[in-house]
């Protein structure tokens, strides 16, 4: 059977919390059949939706100390990779501020990646990525990715289709390897829509507080807004694993997408359920030294 007649293999949408789509290994679609102002696994409007934020703040908390914790003492265990991609304005930094902004700083190493550098760029594409990868306890949070040098590669032509396979084999590769040393990688594509990028690039245009934020560049790239969506259909159908799924959250909402990776994050560490280390001294002994010297 040709590819043009495969049947197509829907993105999986969520039922029973806010995760936005899962792409399943194989996957057909495109983007363009998701819905930007969907809110899939979660009834709630926005009020709803930063209540729940703001609630599950603690207990996501909670369990990326306990992660943390677990790993003092030998040095070893688990670790959580969060990959966050997605076209300008569709809410990264929201992300960043919100749902990771909202634990403990010293468990967590935030890696914006930009235009590769002269250095960078006489090396393998995964070469600066690599040392970036989270240490055991840790949750590395990727703004932006490995994935830049393909998708900007493909739109622009900087590669041909040979070295665009190539480097998504050395991805699969590369994730594979994570997950297999025991980190849990969450692959999280935020779909914003072409209007609702307008309206948030304009806003950035119209207020002094936001010209900070502006790039003219972003308008350039955005002439390319087929060509970017294309690559983003083949990208996640050529990298989404069983161990590293993608997921496609809508994000012309913020709260949901907010509450969405939140939720991808929280699934994570429940699924590692770290626990806190035993105490290598005697508690009972150390109690009652402290004790004595309250007299």
């Amino acid at each position: 059977m040709s590819d043009d007649a495969r049947p197509e293999t829907p993105a999986v949408p969520s039922a029973d919390a806010p995760r936005g789509y899962l792409i399943p290994p194989g996957w057909t679609g495109s983007v363009a059949t998701i819905d930007p102002r969907a809110t899939p696994g979660f009834e709630g409007g926005k009020k709803e939706g930063k209540k729940r934020l703001a609630t599950t703040d603690e207990p996501l908390d909670e369990l990326q100390e306990r992660l943390f914790a677990a790993s003092r003492p030998t040095g070893e265990g688990a670790s959580v990779l969060l990959v966050v991609q997605g076209m300008d304005t569709s809410g990264k930094g929201g992300i960043m501020r919100h749902v990771v902004g909202a634990v403990d700083p010293q468990g967590v190493e935030i890696t914006a990646f930009k235009a590769p550098t002269e250095e960078e760029r006489a090396h393998d594409f995964l070469w600066r990525i690599r040392p970036h990868a989270p240490a055991p306890g840790m949750i590395g949070v990727f703004d932006r990715s490995h994935y830049e040098d393909v998708l900007i590669h493909r739109v622009h032509g900087w590669a041909d289709a040979a070295e665009i396979e190539r480097r998504y084999a050395a991805i699969r590769d590369f994730e594979a390897e994570l997950t297999a040393a025991g980190t849990t990688v969450i692959k999280v594509m935020l779909h914003i829509s072409r209007a609702e990028q307008g309206e948030r690039l304009l806003e950035r245009l119209e207020r002094p507080d936001k010209h900070w934020k502006f790039d003219p560049g972003d308008v350039d790239e955005r002439q390319h807004w087929d060509a970017y969506r294309e690559a983003y259909d083949a990208a996640l159908a050529a990298t989404s694993t069983e161990q590293a799924p993608w997921h496609v959250v809508p994000a012309d909402r913020k709260w949901y997408s907010r509450i969405a990776v939140q939720q991808l994050l929280t699934d994570a560490l429940h699924g590692i359920d770290p626990q806190w280390p035993r105490a290598d001294f005697d508690v009972a002994e150390q109690t009652a030294r402290l004790l004595a010297t309250m007299d």
